[in-house]
C-alpha cells in the first residue's frame, strides 16, 4: 500500500478502493489515511467499496476485529490489533449508526453494569434530529425500542431517571432559546436546593424533561451569573447521594463538554478509567465535533498536548492503534 493511497487529490474512488482491497493486510496505513478523511469522503469510499466488492467495508473491519480478538489473525489475513479494527470500523460508519452501537453496548455491558457515562454523552451531545436517527438505527440493527430499553434498565438507578428526562426533552423539539426561561429555571434550581436545602430531584427532572440541551446550557450559565458559582459547585458541597453525583456528571457534560471529555481522556490515558472503551469512543465520537476545543482544554488542565500524552502513555502500547488515535487529533 503506497503512501499515495487515499491522497486527498485523487479523483478515482474506484482506484482507492482497489488499493484498500489489495492491501488488506496493511490496515495500519489504511487507518492513518482514513483518519484524515471527512465524513463525506469516508461515506463515498464505503459506498464505492461495496459497489465494487459487494461487501461493506465497515462490516469487514468489524469481522476482522472479531477474528483478531479470537487470536485468528492468520485466518483473517489481518495482522493488526483488535482495538484498531474496532476503532476503524466505528470511524467508517455514520454517526447515528455508531451512536446506536455505543448505546446498545452501554446498555448491554459485558461486565453486567450499565455504562451510564456513554449514554449521557450521546443524549447530551446530540441534537434532537440526531437522536431520532439514532433511535431509527437502533431499531433497525437490534430490533428494539431505545426508549423502552432505557425505561426498563435494571436495577433502577438515578442515572436512569435523568436519561428518561433527557429522552423526553428531545421529543419536545424546542428550537428557540429563551434568556427569560433560563433565568427562571436557574432561580428554581437555587430556591429548591441551595436556598432551601430541600430535595432537588423532582424539580431537576422536570426541568431536564422540558428543556433542550442548548436551553439547559444557558440555564447553567445564568445560574453562575446570578449566584456567582456553577451549579456543580453547589452539588459538590451538598450531602450528595447517587442522584446528586449523577447530576454532577450530566451538568458538566452539558455546560462544559470540553472539560468533561478532557477529563475522561486524561483518566483513560493514565489507565485509571474503569470504562475501558472510553478512550476510543471519545476520540472517534468527538473528532469531528469539538476535538480542537477538547485539546485546548486538555493542555490547559494538564500542561501537555493530547497527542503527546497519547504517545507518552505506558497504558497505550506503541503501534497501529496508538498511531490511529494520534491521527484523530488532527482530523477535520
Amino acid at each position: 500500500m503506497g503512501t499515495k493511497m487515499l491522497n486527498m487529490s485523487a479523483p478515482n474512488l474506484e482506484s482507492e478502493c482497489k488499493e484498500i482491497h489489495d492491501s488488506w493486510g496493511q490496515l495500519n496505513q489504511l487507518a492513518l489515511a482514513l483518519a484524515g478523511r471527512t465524513r463525506l469522503e469516508r461515506q463515498q469510499i464505503r459506498e464505492t467499496y461495496k459497489a465494487i466488492y459487494g461487501e461493506d467495508l465497515a462490516n469487514r473491519l468489524q469481522k476482522a476485529d472479531q477474528m483478531a480478538d479470537n487470536r485468528k489473525q492468520a485466518a483473517a489475513g489481518v495482522g493488526v490489533s483488535p482495538k484498531l479494527c474496532a476503532a476503524l470500523s466505528m470511524w467508517m460508519i455514520e454517526q447515528h449508526e455508531r451512536d446506536a452501537i455505543v448505546v446498545r453496548e452501554a446498555l448491554d455491558d459485558q461486565q453486567g453494569d450499565t455504562n451510564y457515562g456513554a449514554l449521557v454523552e450521546i443524549f447530551v451531545g446530540r441534537k434532537s434530529s440526531q437522536i431520532l436517527l439514532i433511535k431509527q438505527a437502533y431499531q433497525r440493527r437490534f430490533r428494539r425500542q431505545l426508549d423502552q430499553d432505557i425505561i426498563h434498565i435494571e436495577p433502577p438507578h438515578p442515572y436512569q431517571k435523568i436519561l428518561v428526562a433527557l429522552v423526553a426533552s428531545h421529543k419536545a423539539h424546542q428550537t428557540d432559546i429563551s434568556q427569560h426561561i433560563a433565568k427562571s429555571d436557574a432561580r428554581r434550581l437555587y430556591e429548591t436546593g441551595e436556598g432551601n436545602s430541600g430535595p432537588i430531584e423532582a424539580v431537576v427532572l422536570e426541568i431536564l424533561s422540558k428543556r433542550s440541551i442548548p436551553q439547559l446550557k444557558l440555564t447553567f450559565s445564568c445560574y453562575k451569573h446570578i449566584y456567582g458559582h456553577e451549579y456543580t459547585e453547589y452539588l459538590k458541597t451538598r450531602n450528595s447521594g447517587e442522584f446528586e453525583n449523577a447530576m454532577k456528571t450530566v451538568v458538566q457534560c452539558i455546560y462544559r463538554p470540553a472539560t468533561y471529555f478532557a477529563t475522561i481522556l486524561y483518566a483513560s490515558i493514565k489507565g485509571s478509567m474503569t470504562d475501558k472503551g472510553a478512550l476510543a469512543r471519545v476520540m472517534v465520537n468527538r473528532a469531528e465535533v469539538d476535538m480542537d476545543e477538547i485539546q485546548r482544554e486538555f493542555k490547559r488542565q494538564h500542561g501537555i498536548e493530547l497527542r503527546d500524552a497519547l504517545c507518552d502513555s505506558d497504558k497505550i502500547p506503541p503501534g497501529d492503534y496508538r498511531d490511529f488515535l494520534v491521527a484523530l487529533t488532527a482530523s477535520k
